[in-house]
């Protein structure tokens, strides 16, 4: 964030990664939905952004290269932007992403930390993404499961930080991804001098997830994360083996996770669905006392 003054603040955010679908479009479409999500998740309107790339010129076809940037462009049509330029280089293994400019009101900036014990813990998107991009990789993903994932990363969080920042009920924002929701979770709880409670009954997974995690399918990174939170983690009894690692699980453009005023919740969810973020949900709430993670 960099404050213009009393009515305006930059926000300033950049993102790019591997490729995590074959196909060159949507991974265009989805590396640009996923550097987009920070503005969002900071309250802000994107304006314009650059782009970030990485190809091996000579190795892979100009073409495919055309579609990374076709799928870029159509995802920053859909999130309100330009795509003003960029720079690219010759690299051994092909990368994309966005350099993203925004703007926000300085009293309006919403931040990863402020949560107070009592808010609802809101929801917008189900997990699994990385659980299902790695079956993907070892070929053992279905069909239906390969939809599913790209749908899910392509999809902006535009709707939902919109409506999120618009309600005027939220006490801390963050978007999950690398860190997967326990991760995001810890960062928030130990950030805001909290507590959080997860109901695993009201956390949607796509698919197909528990089954992969059950069989070890599951990325390098969601295990790390899993060991960073285990420490400050209380999973109640009776909870299936794999909601741990499902809860760890790294998002590529996971959803908005907002601590919102109980009061106002219902109201919020509702503003949320209506603005077509269906799988916006109450998944629990902020506690008192020393900062952890408890999941029921």
């Amino acid at each position: 964030m960099y404050r213009l003054d009393d009515e305006q603040a930059i926000v300033e955010t950049v993102d790019f990664f591997t490729p995590v679908v074959d196909d060159p479009y949507w991974f265009g479409r989805i590396a640009a939905a996923n550097a987009f999500s920070d503005v969002w998740a900071m309250g802000g309107r994107p304006l314009f952004a650059l782009n970030v790339v990485g190809w091996p010129v000579g190795k892979l076809p100009m073409e495919e290269l055309g579609e990374v940037l076709r799928g870029g462009a159509e995802t920053a049509r859909l999130a309100g932007a330009s795509i003003l330029g960029g720079h690219s280089i010759d690299d051994p293994e092909p990368k994309y992403g966005l350099a993203v400019t925004g703007v926000v009101h300085p009293g309006r900036i919403l931040r990863n930390v402020g949560a107070r014990p009592g808010d609802a813990l809101v929801l917008t998107k189900p997990l699994g993404s990385g659980i299902l991009t790695t079956a993907i990789k070892r070929e053992l993903a279905t069909a239906a499961q390969l939809d599913a994932a790209v749908e899910l990363m392509a999809t902006l969080n535009r709707a939902a930080g919109e409506a999120l920042a618009a309600s005027g009920a939220v006490h801390a924002l963050t978007d999950v991804t690398g860190f997967g929701l326990l991760g995001h979770g810890w960062e928030m709880a130990s950030g805001s001098g909290v507590g959080l409670r997860l109901r695993t009954a009201d956390v949607r997974v796509l698919e197909g997830v528990h089954d992969l995690a059950a069989r070890d399918v599951v990325p390098g990174g969601s295990k790390a994360n899993l060991r960073w939170v285990t420490p400050s983690l209380r999973m109640a009894d009776g909870l299936a083996d794999t909601w741990p690692q499902v809860l760890a699980d790294a998002q590529t453009n996971g959803g908005l996770l907002a601590a919102v005023d109980r009061s106002r919740a219902g109201e919020v969810v509702a503003a949320l669905r209506a603005a077509g973020v269906a799988a916006a949900a109450i998944v629990g709430e902020v506690l008192e006392g020393e900062p952890r993670i408890e999941v029921e």
